[in-house]
């Protein structure tokens, strides 16, 4: 009797402890696929998410990262290669997803150089070298998602510098989607629209005015919630859409059409 022994695929989840990225990290696990998440400080969330895809049948675990630290990122693909050597017994992934951050709300005559540089190194050098410094770490074929927003279509006040460095991954994808074609890596962005988790404080889930206000302005006439946005990505990332590439992929509900 011969036995099939199946690799299995391995997605990496930056913010995966809350939010969008936990959301992300179980449909994954849902879908069949393994799971390395990182947090920046919430390690008992980060935990809690590695036992929820556990319990789901899949290995997974929580790496500690901080996405707007360029220079830890040598370190971190070191760590994480000795990782799945460990757990998976191989050095290779097949999935990354770049989720992690966090927001800012400044007018333009408002916003410092301290909160500028915060969100540059989180949001657009971030996600610039610590792609760069997993690539040999990814197995040709794979997957990559970049997160953006939907203030890159629409222009809400205080989201100015926020929004133009998302407005730089959705350019910076396609170069990636570009450059990486000849391995056959498909890179693509979501594009988030006003979500009801603890993002820029919970102002979405929280505030009942602004929640009607969203709800008001979405075509399907509600907020949207972290489960909309992690079952899309799994599904982008599945093999149903391994002809989607460079593309900008707004899940919002139809917000301000």
């Amino acid at each position: 009797m011969t036995t099939t022994t199946t690799t299995p695929s391995i997605a990496l989840v930056t913010g995966g402890s809350r939010g969008l990225g936990k959301s992300t990290a179980l449909h994954l696990a849902q879908q069949g696929h393994e799971v390395v998440l990182t947090y920046k400080s919430q390690k008992a969330e980060a935990d809690a998410v590695v036992a929820q895809i556990q319990a789901l049948g899949r290995k997974a675990l929580a790496l500690q990262l901080d996405v707007a630290d360029s220079a830890s990122f040598a370190a971190f693909a070191t760590q994480l290669r000795h990782s799945l050597q460990a757990q998976w017994d191989r050095e290779t992934f097949n999935i990354l997803v770049n989720n992690a951050g966090a927001g800012a709300h400044a007018s333009l005559m408002e916003t410092t150089t301290d909160q500028f540089d915060r969100l540059v190194n989180m949001h657009f050098k971030g996600v610039f070298f610590l792609t760069q410094a997993l690539l040999p770490l990814m197995l040709d074929g794979g997957r990559i998602v970049n997160v953006s927003s939907g203030l890159t279509r629409f222009a809400l006040p205080g989201y100015s510098a926020y929004a133009a460095m998302k407005g730089a991954v959705e350019v910076l994808t396609r170069y990636m989607a570009k450059e990486l074609g000849p391995r056959g890596i498909a890179v693509n962005t979501v594009a988030p629209g006003a979500i009801a988790t603890d993002f820029g404080g919970g102002a979405v889930r929280d505030n009942a005015q602004l929640n009607a206000f969203v709800a008001s302005q979405t075509a399907l006439g509600r907020v949207g919630e972290a489960d909309d946005i992690g079952a899309m990505v799994a599904s982008l990332v599945g093999c149903g859409n391994r002809w989607i590439n460079a593309q900008r992929i707004e899940v919002s509900g139809g917000m301000f059409v």
